[in-house]
């Protein structure tokens, strides 16, 4: 009875959206805050991530805890405190409004798994396909179908041979509506199989 209630508590909390799309069949879980983001099809999005200025595809799996994107303080100005640039911030006071440069777009492709407390530089472009490991910083772009880890991620391995990452990157299979998709899924735990299935 204690475990209903505390994971009743723990998806009343809503979560918030702001200026962004998201799919209708995505799922964006309690606790997690999304700001000018689009997400496509079929992906979610766990507990108590910050989003933000994000292109995320579909097919994606995101971790609870993620970090993606976010603004960056004006390093080259004389102070990096938000008392001196424009907008709302934690501090009230504002002693000049000195307009920032605009946050990056921080790019996911299609069918990216990433990993529990995993932080995403703005800007980052991480491929289709790619594992991002629990706990990783992403400071720079990431390979389709590359598996990262650490801090700063390294590549630790390619998911596939690079003639099978090319015929799944080439079949765009995450493009396909709902009766293809039912017709070939038996196809998706073997990559050998579901190639040899689009070329009959």
């Amino acid at each position: 009875m204690l475990y209903f209630w505390s994971k009743f508590l723990k998806k009343i909390r809503g979560c918030a959206v702001k200026n962004s799309a998201i799919h209708r069949t995505s799922k964006i879980e309690s606790g997690s805050n999304i700001v000018n983001t689009s997400m496509g099809r079929y992906s979610f999005c766990g507990y108590n991530c910050e989003i933000a200025n994000c292109e995320i595809g579909s097919f994606c799996s995101i971790s609870s805890n993620v970090v993606i994107g976010g603004g960056m303080h004006p390093m080259n100005w004389v102070s990096m405190s938000p008392v001196f640039y424009f907008g709302k911030d934690s501090v009230k006071a504002k002693f000049s409004r000195h307009k920032r440069e605009l946050p990056l777009t921080t790019k996911i492709g299609h069918d990216v798994w990433i990993g529990q407390n995993v932080l995403i530089k703005q800007g980052v472009t991480i491929g289709t396909g790619a594992v991002i490991g629990m706990g990783s910083v992403v400071t720079k772009n990431v390979e389709p179908y590359t598996i990262v880890v650490g801090n700063p991620a390294k590549c630790i391995r390619k998911r596939f041979d690079d003639d099978t990452i090319t015929k799944i990157i080439e079949s765009k299979w995450w493009l396909f509506d709902e009766k293809r998709l039912i017709e070939c899924a038996e196809y998706f735990a073997n990559p050998k199989d579901f190639i040899n299935y689009l070329e009959l």
